[in-house]
């Protein structure tokens, strides 16, 4: 290995996070130390110097990394309160201070790993209580519930305040039900080729044998969109205004439930965008709309055909105990897509949302045209999947 490759391989390359992120996390690390700081002094916290060094290594965890599955609430909470109880049990039970710190440090290593709560600024807080001074010292086990379980308490309740103030954050992540739930269609689509699931991803970090700090469900998603980038790169630039039917039916909010329903039967649409008078889109109407209320019109449940007729027919009157106007069924916030969108950002709104019609709207927001799945599943087999 050459002296430019031996000093390349000392700066392990990180992962490639943006300035708004990089912003974010140190924003909401400043507000999450500080009230901590001036919480736990309010309180009257004894050895607040020493615990304030410990939380702001966790801090880096909590909002610089809080997708980590370090930084999830019981990580947090258990590493530190477990380092916490053996550095003190350490620091009463064994005479020498070197070997104490020691063996606090390494029991916290394993107490966190057997507990799965591995979090690396407990290794910290368990050295803490060994190596402070007699004001620590003299609180004895009281120091798990002031200053380290204060501590705690206040940061997690800062940190998932904080951090679910802004878009693309969820904290804790939450692990998906255990059953009962219909598992998420994948956002990737491979057409015969291979691809991996969770059972895959699973084996692959039993086979390392190590602690990987990448929560399995991040490294699902990274997968699918590493899949979606592949797609993009060997199918060249083919957007939605490539694609789309420009001839689409539009509806107003107020427009008669006859009125476009007989549009659709006429032009065999499934789904047609509602849009206000600028044509920017507001909301979407389906055939599904139509039928899910059909079957609160009427108790008998004449047919079909006749239900329907009933439904859309308008109420003579001033007074109605149906809707009357397509505004009142449709669904609403709907999914759109810029025209210059490239078609594979197309997938994870089909396949993660449950939706078969996407409009596509120009930079003003005013619909242009429509895209089915199957349009997309058509140019996605032209583009991709026909190819050499």
């Amino acid at each position: 290995m050459s002296f430019k490759q031996t000093i390349a391989s000392l700066f392990h390359a990180s992962a490639p996070v943006g300035h708004k992120e990089k912003i974010v996390s140190a924003i909401s690390a400043f507000v999450g130390i500080l009230l901590t700081g001036i919480l736990s002094a309010s309180l009257g916290q004894s050895a607040l110097p020493l615990m304030i060094a410990s939380m702001g290594a966790s801090s880096v965890l909590l909002f610089a990394a809080p997708h980590s599955p370090m930084a999830q609430p019981w990580s947090f909470i258990g590493g530190h309160m477990v380092s916490a109880l053996i550095g003190i049990a350490c620091y009463k039970l064994v005479p020498s201070p070197f070997v104490a710190a020691a063996l606090a440090v390494a029991l916290a290593i394993f107490a966190m790993h057997w507990l799965r709560c591995l979090h690396p600024p407990g290794g910290a807080t368990s050295l803490a209580m060994v190596i402070s001074g007699q004001e620590m010292h003299a609180l004895g086990y009281g120091a798990l519930l002031s200053p380290v379980g204060l501590d705690v308490l206040i940061l997690i309740i800062i940190a998932l305040a904080v951090n679910n103030l802004f878009p693309g954050r969820r904290y804790p992540m939450l692990a998906p039900a255990a059953g009962g739930e219909k598992p998420a269609a994948p956002s990737a689509l491979t057409f015969g080729r291979m691809a991996l699931n969770k059972d895959d991803i699973e084996s692959a970090l039993k086979d390392m044998n190590a602690y990987i700090d990448v929560a399995e469900a991040d490294l699902e998603e990274i997968y699918n969109r590493a899949s979606l980038h592949h797609m993009r790169r060997h199918m060249g630039e083919v957007i939605c205004r490539d694609i789309m039917t420009r001839d689409v039916g539009t509806a107003e909010f107020g427009d008669e439930l006859s009125a476009v329903w007989e549009m659709m039967r006429q032009r065999k649409l499934k789904g047609v965008p509602v849009v206000d008078r600028a044509r920017r889109v507001i909301g979407i109407v389906t055939i599904v709309d139509f039928l899910k209320r059909v079957d609160k019109t009427q108790q008998a449940h004449p047919p079909i055909l006749d239900r329907m007729r009933a439904f859309i027919r308008r109420t003579t009157g001033l007074t109605s105990d149906k809707p009357e106007v397509v505004g009142e069924i449709m669904s609403a916030p709907v999914m759109t897509a810029r025209e210059d969108t490239h078609i594979v950002s197309l997938i994870p709104l089909f396949s993660e949302h449950n939706i078969h019609h996407v409009p596509i709207v120009d930079k003003d927001g005013r619909v242009t045209g429509m895209v089915t799945q199957t349009d997309l599943s058509v140019a996605l087999y032209r583009y991709w999947a026909a190819m050499p």
